[in-house]
């Protein structure tokens, strides 16, 4: 067995979903339990992007995990494990939408729960993203995990979205969330609300193919409406999922921190046309998961 074969730390669990789609909430509720633990930062793309760092999009193909890549991912993944002895490891990356069989390749041993939230809100709710200011805080957070080679490139990257934002006139970063391809002409040809749902609709749709083929014993789906409506249930569903023993009574503590304020928020923040814009572009699939009745 060489290097890259070898995983040397329990099986974590992968939190896929879209960007706005509830990853983080639901990421900290788990870490609140006494089995789980996470990153102090919200994401690690600059782990998982090491060794494919200049490609230009967040679709990996498996082939791209070479063994030089699998060998890095996963130090960096054992030493956080080493720290935090026995627990699961979660991790939340939402740019993992459009690779999963890549993280899979990567962590074979990984568990999946992939969160699926209405198109519309999560369009509704990037579109504030988009238009952010920086966030030094959050930044130096993520900061600490990008690797020492690559710093001078992502500094640089991330300065230019926010100079952006404050010279291009559109008063939002160049650019945030998972690429794919297509990007930038889906948002400089459909505005932002509408890119946005074109961002969601490739994301879903990508993450539910590739985790189609995956061994279904380790992927379990949850809605984000669902999982807000009744948390204690869920959360109690992923943790016998994953295979952890949690006290109902903790459990039930964290259900004060879960609002369904946030669900339907699009009918209030999205005018008609912004919506049937989204419906026309991202219709199909708002309607094959049952978010919307059938589109002519």
């Amino acid at each position: 067995m060489n290097d890259s074969q070898k995983i040397d730390f329990p099986a974590p669990l992968v939190i896929i979903g879209a960007a706005r789609s509830g990853t983080n909430m639901l990421r900290d509720l788990l870490a609140s339990l006494e089995p789980f633990a996470t990153w102090p930062c919200d994401e690690i793309n600059y782990v998982w992007r090491h060794g494919n760092r200049d490609f230009e999009t967040e679709e990996f193909t498996r082939d791209m995990a070479t063994e030089k890549t699998i060998r890095f991912i996963r130090k960096q993944f054992a030493s956080f494990a080493k720290k935090h002895l026995g627990k699961t490891i979660i991790e939340k990356t939402c740019a993992n939408t459009l690779r999963c069989e890549f993280v899979q390749a990567v962590l074979p041993n990984a568990k999946f729960v992939h969160i699926i939230r209405d198109g519309r809100d999560v369009a509704a709710s990037a579109s504030i993203r988009w238009k952010a200011g920086l966030d030094v805080g959050y930044l130096m957070k993520k900061a600490r995990y990008v690797p020492l080679t690559d710093v001078p490139y992502y500094a640089t990257r991330y300065l230019g979205t926010h100079v952006y934002r404050l010279t291009s006139g559109k008063k939002r970063v160049s650019t945030w969330g998972p690429k794919f391809t297509g990007m930038q002409k889906a948002f400089s040809e459909n505005g932002l609300p509408v890119g946005c749902a074109i961002q969601w609709k490739t994301c879903v749709s990508k993450a539910i193919e590739q985790l189609s083929r995956l061994d279904q014993s380790k992927v379990m789906t949850v809605r984000y409406e669902e999982v807000t409506a009744d948390p204690a249930k869920y959360l109690t569903k992923i943790c016998e999922f994953v295979g952890v023993n949690v006290d109902g009574s903790d459990i039930e503590k964290l259900t004060s921190r879960v609002s369904v304020k946030s669900v339907g928020k699009w009918e209030r923040q999205l005018s008609d046309s912004e919506v049937r814009s989204i419906q026309d572009k991202a219709g199909d699939v708002l309607e094959e998961l049952g978010y919307l009745e059938a589109v002519a």
